[in-house]
């Protein structure tokens, strides 16, 4: 079917009943986590928002889990989704949640490089593998990570799995909406920051997961990235996760048991 309204097909809020219920309980959730597990504060540069809430777990470390947010690079923080470290918390993992600052003061080429410094400032603090993970314009920021030529050699040899969640992977279809009024992507941004048009490092493992009761076009972008790096030597999977949408799909992974978590773990397979 033509898309004709581009904004339509990238809005969620509109096409989810309550939506306003889900991102007043986000902080709550957040808040409610830090009251039992503390956040010790990192920062990875001289901005306000260039910081990283790191979660440690109670149990001896098993690695370091990098959860990025979303907010189309222009909302939110580890403020609201600091919750879905929970997940891998409960597995061992030190969990570093990334704040980034936010279009229109910096674009979506600068956010990927604080996103980059972000991980190599986690990865010197916790020793052990990596894996990434990341919510909407997050799932987008992890995938720019195993992109080749993003992250040093060596750090990116320690990354064992990416898991975008409801990722944007082409950003070309952005430039006809009027949130790119904020975003002030030009065609040559949105082709040199989409993964989907770009190469992975070698043999790298991503799992593409989204709800399946999300807009159309977020299915699309979830499927266009497995079905394009799989070709190009990525080891993908596709994962569709029935109803739910693009607001309470994170619940997967905030939940220890939640097959995201599982998942990003190698505890399943997508």
């Amino acid at each position: 079917m033509k898309i004709t309204d581009w904004d339509d097909a990238y809005a969620n809020a509109a096409h989810i009943p309550g939506a306003e219920r889900f991102l007043s309980e986000w902080p709550v959730r957040t808040e409610t986590l830090r009251a039992k597990v503390a956040p010790v504060i990192l920062h990875y540069g001289e901005g306000a928002r260039q910081v990283i809430d790191l979660y440690r777990p109670e149990s001896a470390v098993q690695g370091l889990t990098i959860i990025v947010h979303g907010g189309y690079w222009m909302r939110f923080s580890p403020d609201e989704f600091g919750f879905l470290a929970e997940g891998p918390l409960a597995h061992g993992q030190a969990v570093a949640m990334v704040r980034y600052t936010l279009a229109p003061e910096v674009r979506i080429a600068e956010i990927t490089a604080e996103v980059a410094a972000a991980v190599a400032v986690a990865a010197r603090e916790v020793p052990g593998p990596i894996r990434l993970t990341g919510h909407s314009a997050g799932g987008h920021l992890v995938t720019r990570m195993v992109c080749a030529d993003v992250l040093p050699e060596e750090l990116a040899r320690r990354i064992v799995h990416v898991v975008s969640v409801s990722g944007v992977h082409d950003l070309r279809p952005l430039l006809r909406t009027q949130m790119n009024a904020t975003l002030r992507l030009d065609p040559a941004e949105a082709l040199a920051e989409s993964p989907a048009l770009l190469i992975p490092r070698e043999g790298i493992r991503v799992t593409c997961a989204v709800g399946g009761q999300e807009r159309p076009e977020f299915i699309r972008q979830n499927d266009l990235l497995a079905n394009v790096w799989q070709g190009l030597g990525a080891d993908m999977g596709a994962l569709h996760l029935p109803g739910v949408h693009h607001f309470d799909v994170i619940d997967a992974l905030a939940d220890p048991d939640g097959v995201l978590t599982r998942c990003l773990l190698d505890q399943s397979r997508a």
